[in-house]
This record gives C-alpha cells, sequence and structure tokens, in this order.
C-alpha cells in the first residue's frame, strides 16, 4: 500500500512566525538579565502595529518596543504585562507544573535530524528560496513511498520564472528527486504577489503549532512554545519528550518512538510518562520529569529561544534536547 504524506514550512517572515519571534525575544531578554524570570507573552500583529499582551515576574525591567521593531520593522507599538497570577505562581514556587497538559515528543530514522522526511524536505526548501527572497513566504511537499511526488512554493517578492528555476535546482540536489520531470510544481499559485508579512495579513504567537513541532502526521499534545519560559512544560516538557524518543530511538535501534508525557498543576511528578517503540509502549524510567529535573538537564534557563521561532523546535543540532 503506498504512503502518501504531506507537510508544510513557513519563512521567518510569516506574519505569524514574526509574533512568534517577537514573543521569544522578549523572553530571551527577561532571561539574559534574570534566569528566573516567569515569562508568557502573546504578541498579535498586522497592518502597521503589534500588540505584546502576557504576564512576567521579574527582577528586570525589559524595554519591548526595541525588541519588536527589530524584528518586525517599522511599527506602531503597544503592551500590556502584568505580573503572573500568584494561584499559578502558588503551584510553580512549590516546584510543580504551571499547568496541565500532554506533550509528545517524536524521532524516526527516516532523516538524520530524526524527523519525518516531508517535514525536513519542506524545510529545507524553504530556507534554500529564504536566502534568495528573504521575504514571507511557504513551501509545501509531498512524498510517495519516500520519493517527492509535488511540490508547492509561494514566495514574496519573486517572479514565478526565477521561483521555479530556484525550486528546480534545489530538486536537482535531492537524491529522493530521481527524475525531477515527474515532479508537479504549484510555483506562486495564485500568481506573484509583492505585498506579504504585517502589510497583508496579521499573525499571532502560536498559530503555527505542527509546523513548529513534527509535521501533521505525528499527533501534538501542549499548547505554544513561543513566549514562554520553561517553567511551563508546554515547552519544556515537550523539549524533554523529545530528548527521550532521541535517546529510545538509539538505544532500541528502533524506526520511530512516540513520548507521551502527561502533567497537573501545581504537581511535580508526571501523570504519565510512556514511549511507544515501533509500536510496543512502555514505561519511561531513569529521568528526572519533574519541571525542575528537565529545566535543569536541558540547561533551558538560558537565553536561547528566538532561533527555536524561526524553523520549528526540532531538528537543529544547536539545541540540548536534540543530543
Amino acid at each position: 500500500m503506498s504512503k502518501i504524506r504531506t507537510a508544510e514550512s513557513v519563512s521567518p517572515k510569516h506574519p505569524d512566525k514574526l509574533c512568534d519571534q517577537i514573543s521569544d525575544a522578549i523572553l530571551d531578554a527577561y532571561l539574559e538579565k534574570d534566569p528566573e524570570a516567569r515569562v508568557a507573552v502573546e504578541t498579535v500583529g498586522g497592518h502597521g502595529k503589534v500588540f505584546v499582551v502576557g504576564e512576567v515576574s521579574s527582577t528586570h525591567k525589559i524595554i519591548i518596543e526595541p525588541i519588536i521593531k527589530r524584528i518586525a520593522g517599522k511599527v506602531e507599538t503597544e503592551s500590556r504585562i502584568v505580573h503572573q497570577s500568584p494561584e499559578i505562581a502558588q503551584g510553580v514556587d512549590s516546584g510543580g507544573a504551571g499547568d496541565q497538559g500532554i506533550m509528545v515528543g517524536y524521532a524516526c530514522n527516516e532523516t538524520s535530524d530524526l524527523l519525518p522526511l516531508e517535514t525536513i524536505l519542506s524545510r529545507e526548501l524553504n530556507q534554500y528560496l529564504f536566502k534568495l527572497w528573504p521575504f514571507d513566504g511557504k513551501t509545501q511537499v509531498t512524498t510517495k513511498d519516500g520519493i517527492i511526488q509535488s511540490v508547492v512554493a509561494s514566495f514574496q517578492n519573486a517572479k514565478k520564472v526565477e521561483l521555479k528555476e530556484a525550486t528546480e535546482q534545489w530538486l536537482k540536489t535531492e537524491a529522493l528527486a530521481k527524475d525531477i520531470s515527474n515532479i508537479e510544481l504549484n510555483i506562486n499559485p495564485a500568481g506573484d504577489w509583492n505585498l506579504g508579512g504585517f502589510d497583508a495579513d496579521t499573525g499571532l504567537t502560536g498559530r503555527k503549532l505542527v509546523v513548529d513541532n513534527y509535521g501533521p502526521h505525528i499527533p501534538i499534545g501542549g499548547g505554544a512554545f513561543s513566549g514562554k519560559d520553561p517553567s511551563k512544560v508546554d515547552r519544556s516538557a515537550a523539549y524533554m519528550a523529545r530528548k527521550i524518543a532521541i535517546d529510545y530511538l538509539k538505544k532500541h535501534r528502533a524506526n520511530e518512538v512516540y513520548v507521551e508525557l502527561a502533567y497537573a498543576i501545581g504537581r511535580a511528578s508526571p501523570l504519565e510518562a510512556t514511549a511507544t517503540i515501533d509500536g510496543k509502549q512502555e514505561v519511561i524510567t531513569g529521568y528526572d520529569l519533574t519541571p525542575k529535573g528537565i529545566i535543569n538537564y536541558l540547561q533551558l534557563k538560558k537565553p536561547q529561544y528566538e532561533l527555536t521561532a524561526k524553523y520549528g523546535h526540532f531538528g537543529h543540532q544547536d539545541f540540548t534536547w536534540e543530543s
């Protein structure tokens, strides 16, 4: 039976990704001054204005406007930041999780990055085209039995003919694209476009969750990552789940591993910690899966998060959860 799978990627200038980067750049700024800062920041932007709202508890005050303008350019800015809810803080202060949730980690042997092939291909094509046209853009790759079947590429300020040539050039470097004449190309399928980013559309933190994770064929559990400090298990436990998935994939020489970690607000230990290795589930042992244990093990209190908001949180060797 044939296996057909599709995944997409978006460029760092996509309006949703601009918002993710702003939220994580603000987080990094706080962590640089105060590694113990509690940060939960959301960004919405579009049509000349960026609005940042959230909760922060920190020993330092950060000026947000320059961060926004560095990423978004010349825009009007507004922010509304308050202290973290004392009820939430109480549970976190005692070492518990800041919220309930289920976090999913995944690793497979399809690629050297231990991610699904279609996810890596769509990302790599996007990165290749973004170097040529550093603007708003999307890519999408469909594979059939591990062979590229079709490609979608839409990039701002790119002429259809030139974008097609660049896409074909990238395909010729891919060993999986043995005969590109058999690949269906959809290049700027709605026509060439020059209005993108915040000028054309609105963006919101956390609206590209599947792109941030493993692609549409792998389930996601918790909420968004960007703008959240590591006391939020939405982020830290998701990173830990990926780390465990990689460890178990290598240990068992498996084809694929799913990891699930589940938490309750105010409770330190997870309610579930399981790994499904090539279809067989077992309980995870040998890791400190409390929020504090995860933070210390993965070194999550240092500023590093703006980079995660550009091309997904997994499959990049720069991060401790990928080693």
